[in-house]
């Protein structure tokens, strides 16, 4: 299929205009008719509603969506490959979610530059979901995350479990409360326990879902929220922070997922690194 019709069904799919599709794509609505008509015809089926006040996605429309994303995504990939492929030896392409970056996977990506230097390398943050679909796709090599669901051709190893814990900036004899209270969006079971364990703070005032940025937020603001200890371990270290009496603490163990069918002699190196940065983390 050519990949310009899976760019255009999802350019309209986003708009929810066939003019609007046009002006975004720098081409006439009738160009962009003929696409989505093209690809109707391919795939045997309406891909939109039409009417005078826009597009919508049928069914079938909203089924093809996560392969157009797949179609376009792979197409990218294979040209950022072969675009690299004049000056490096091999490309990996990996991901994480947001929280594995700091104090972790940028240290791993820069031993990695310094050992491998011959290898490019493509990371992109994201959850589960769409880390799990890109390693299957192809469009990925290797992802770091909790508790991953194993498709058929891919293979899970355990990292390490991640302690995540309650810390507070507030003085010492100050009581919380909580509107001091800061809720940072650790995936989707971190969020299930969590309410479970604190019913009453399941609707706090300040929701966040940056990650490992919210540090910079307790630091700066009397606040009390939870955190992976590896995260806040120098500014318990150091009394910026501190973690209250008897809180509870969740541990998740956390994974790398890659494909079964790989080039084990390529790709060992770099998982025995990812192993060692993760030891260290204990």
């Amino acid at each position: 299929m050519d990949v310009t019709l899976a760019r255009t069904f999802l350019t309209v799919a986003e708009t929810g205009s066939f003019i609007d599709a046009a002006r975004n794509m720098n081409v006439t609505q009738s160009t962009v008719s003929a696409r989505i008509k093209s690809l109707e015809d391919l795939l045997g089926q309406p891909l939109f509603s039409r009417s005078h006040t826009g597009a919508d996605l049928t069914v079938a429309g909203e089924q093809f969506r996560k392969h157009a994303l797949a179609l376009v995504r792979v197409w990218q990939h294979a040209q950022l490959e072969i675009g690299m492929s004049s000056q490096h030896r091999d490309h990996l392409a990996f991901g994480a979610p947001m929280s594995f970056w700091d104090s972790f996977l940028l240290k791993w990506v820069s031993w990695l530059r310094q050992s491998m230097p011959d290898i490019a390398v493509s990371a992109s943050a994201g959850r589960a979901q769409l880390l799990t679909q890109r390693l299957v796709e192809g469009t990925l090599d290797l992802a770091i995350m909790y508790r991953p669901i194993q498709p058929p051709g891919l293979l899970i190893e355990h990292l390490f479990d991640e302690e995540i814990v309650l810390v507070t900036s507030t003085p010492v004899r100050t009581r919380r409360s909580s509107s001091d209270y800061l809720f940072i969006d650790w995936g989707s079971d971190f969020q299930q326990d969590h309410a479970a364990a604190y019913p009453e703070l399941t609707t706090a005032g300040l929701h966040l879902d940056i990650g490992s940025a919210g540090i910079n937020y307790i630091l700066t603001n009397p606040a009390t929220g939870y955190f992976p200890r590896r995260l806040v371990a120098r500014h318990l270290s150091s009394g910026r922070l501190r973690q209250p009496s008897r809180a509870r603490k969740f541990v998740y163990p956390v994974y790398m997922v890659y494909p079964e069918a790989r080039d084990e002699e390529a790709y060992e190196p770099i998982l025995a690194g990812l192993r060692k940065a993760a030891a260290r983390l204990s």
